[in-house]
């Protein structure tokens, strides 16, 4: 067995990594802790249990892809017991700076005596624009392994810290750190950030991602349901969503649309859209977590920036 293991942040970049042929083994890192509960023993029966519960409900995944897909590649991880050097592959976005957070929990507990270091890719020019690792060309790639960042005990012991609070019932906690640039994480904090933003806001019940929805609805005037997906997709800034994810949002605010061939507001979808009026009372849904907590037991104040516990 190598001594060298990376851990991707997905199946599209694990291919990638193959093809450039460092040498060490590969695993990845197949979960979206950024959507349903997460518990804090990452990789223990419950946290799988209440994790296959989420996505059983949520999006159809059946046991057996479970199994397949997601338990198969955790038990490899595990069985990864040699290596004494673990590369992690991440990106700035919440979607994968919460699966890094995790990732770094679980080998606090499982891999003391492994050295740890950190690929993540944003910005990478002097343009503004952030990028995925598979946007990036074999020469940056292979530049970014060569300057990996080594973490030392107090960022494993700090991302860890993190992941417990963002696991806890309190996202208020999460809203009170401020130390990051003690630490060798350059897009934890606009991810953490990016993550309170998905608690309803006091403005019209919704938050920032599902207002995006309506704003790109009645700005873009999309032809068809495909093209308002795409639209999404490609203004959603740090949050790193998929298809899926956001086919999920969108059919949660099916009565705020007239229809989808063209895609269109309905009235009050266009009075929530202006904060003329609230959707909150709208909600029946007592079941969302965002990570520990639960979604509409809290409401963002976009004016002083704050959560307001209910």
């Amino acid at each position: 067995m190598s001594s060298l293991l990376h851990i991707t942040n997905g199946d599209c970049f694990t291919q990638r990594l193959k093809s450039l042929k460092l040498k060490g083994d590969i695993v990845t890192w197949r979960e979206m802790l950024c959507e349903g509960k997460t518990l804090t023993n990452v990789g223990s029966e419950s946290f799988w249990k209440t994790r296959f519960e989420f996505l059983n409900k949520n999006y159809k995944v059946s046991k057996s892809i479970f199994i397949e897909k997601t338990l198969k590649e955790y038990r490899s991880l595990c069985n990864h017991k040699q290596q004494d050097q673990i590369v992690l592959w991440f990106e700035y976005d919440l979607f994968c700076q919460v699966n890094m957070i995790a990732v770094i929990s679980w080998l606090k507990t499982h891999r003391k005596y492994a050295k740890i270091s950190l690929v993540c890719s944003g910005k990478e020019d002097e343009s503004d624009k952030l990028y995925a690792l598979n946007e990036l060309s074999d020469e940056k790639v292979r530049e970014l392994y060569e300057n990996k960042l080594e973490l030392g005990q107090d960022d494993i012991e700090y991302a860890d810290y993190v992941w417990q609070l963002y696991c806890s019932d309190n996202p208020i906690r999460l809203e009170n750190l401020s130390d990051y640039g003690n630490y060798q994480f350059d897009y934890l904090s606009e991810a953490i950030t990016e993550h309170l933003h998905r608690f309803p806001t006091i403005k019209n019940g919704l938050n920032d991602m599902e207002n995006n929805i309506l704003f790109q609805a009645a700005d873009k005037k999309p032809e068809n349901k495909k093209k308002l997906l795409s639209t999404l997709l490609q203004n959603q800034g740090r949050l790193g969503f998929g298809d899926s994810q956001y086919q999920r949002a969108i059919n949660r605010l099916r009565p705020l649309f007239t229809g989808f061939n063209p895609v269109r507001l309905s009235k009050k979808g266009k009075q929530i859209l202006e904060g003329q009026t609230s959707y909150y009372s709208c909600i029946q849904d007592n079941d969302v977590y965002l990570g520990g907590a639960l979604k509409y037991n809290y409401l963002y104040n976009t004016a002083n920036e704050r959560i307001l516990k209910l």
